[in-house]
């Protein structure tokens, strides 16, 4: 889908307008489809859309600040900046199993952001010798299987994590928590330039937004919802880290931990996951893996024909039932299909990044070939 740029200015200004978060966002451009349509809706429309009301809506009605979105569309332009909105094709489509996706994403780099394999990376800012061999021997074991290498470009273990991914050959992209007009760190613009090479940067912030405080934890919703999992590396029981997991769990992603010395205060994050469950224990790359049932060996090919001799059941159970009962909301084909969420938000994953299902406005299913 190429979008045209009265399309992304209104997206844009969506994103300005106060009262509407990421939640409300997604809720108006599932239901109007385009963000065009939700500034040139009703009051009546708007309020009528569940989660919106009358004061959200009044805000909607009431935004003029449309040369700050037009603004922004210079800076894109003359940054060469490729804006992403939240019905594009290029869009993370992880995210769209997320409460609060970033209704448009500011991207550049040459990663695909909708490769088979995602791992996040997180942990202290102020890591151990043992930290950092440990992740450097975990990176090298991932050397050639193509997975994508996500971290929020910060001090200690996430400078780390791309560095290394650069080193062994795999793409790594690094959210930020401000625009596209800055970098920070400032001490990471060489790094940054070869991630530009062989990755990204990328963020929901618009130029001019500075790296405040409050954007730290909007910035690790993006690194724990564009991910398949989570790996923590060194991390006390609070800060940005133990943030990231808690949004992982949230959008049910799995969560990693690399186990640590039982006084050490660096590890107390990372063991306290291992030990309530909340992470699985790694030793190695291998233990990641082979949970994740990441190989080398490429996927079938599917044809229509055999399309559910190469599924799981969880995945020919939700393809089953769309093909009994027609298009469904997600909360109906969930309910149908008596799976965990866990399970059943990996299932939908894995058939829309298989091109096997269509998703419409509302949140509602469908395959991609019906019939």
């Amino acid at each position: 889908m190429k979008t045209i740029p009265e399309d992304l200015l209104y997206a844009i200004a969506l994103t300005m307008v106060p009262n509407v978060g990421a939640i409300q966002a997604r809720i108006l451009l599932e239901h109007f489809s385009c963000a065009r349509d939700i500034f040139k809706a009703g009051s009546r429309d708007l309020e009528s859309v569940p989660g919106i009301g009358v004061i959200r809506a009044k805000s909607i009605r009431a935004f003029r600040d449309f040369p700050a979105a037009e603004k922004e569309l210079l800076f894109i332009e003359k940054s060469r900046v490729k804006a992403i909105l939240y019905n594009d094709d290029e869009y993370p489509k992880r995210l769209h199993h997320c409460d609060d996706p970033p209704s448009v994403l500011y991207y550049k780099g040459n990663a695909d952001l909708n490769v088979p394999k995602v791992l996040s990376i997180v942990g202290t800012r102020r890591e151990t010798e043992y930290g950092r061999d440990v992740l450097s021997e975990i990176m090298a074991d991932l050397a050639g299987t193509g997975i994508l290498i996500l971290s929020g470009l910060a001090y200690g273990i996430d400078a780390i994590a791309h560095r290394q991914a650069l080193k062994n050959g795999l793409p790594t992209i690094g959210v930020l928590a401000h625009g596209l007009d800055r970098l920070y760190p400032s001490l990471h613009h060489s790094l940054a330039r070869e991630m530009l090479q062989q990755g990204g940067l990328i963020t929901d912030f618009t130029s001019g937004v500075k790296p405040d405080k409050q954007n730290f934890p909007k910035r690790n919703r993006i690194v724990a919802g564009m991910a398949d999992a989570l790996l923590v590396v060194e991390s006390g029981i609070t800060g940005g880290s133990m943030i990231s997991v808690n949004m992982a769990g949230s959008y049910n992603r799995e969560v990693f931990a690399i186990p640590g010395r039982i006084h050490d205060h660096k590890s107390e994050g990372c063991n306290k996951l291992i030990k309530e469950n909340k992470a699985g224990l790694v030793r190695s790359a291998e233990d990641i893996l082979t949970h994740m049932n990441w190989t080398n060996e490429p996927r079938p090919i599917k044809v229509q024909q055999e399309i559910f001799y190469h599924l799981s059941r969880d995945e020919e159970k939700i393809m089953q039932l769309l093909k009994e009962n027609g298009n469904m909301h997600i909360e109906g084909l969930q309910q149908a299909c008596k799976l965990g969420p866990a399970a059943f938000s990996s299932a939908l994953l894995n058939l829309e990044m298989e091109s096997l299902l269509r998703v419409y406005p509302g949140r509602i299913y469908g395959p991609a070939n019906p019939g």
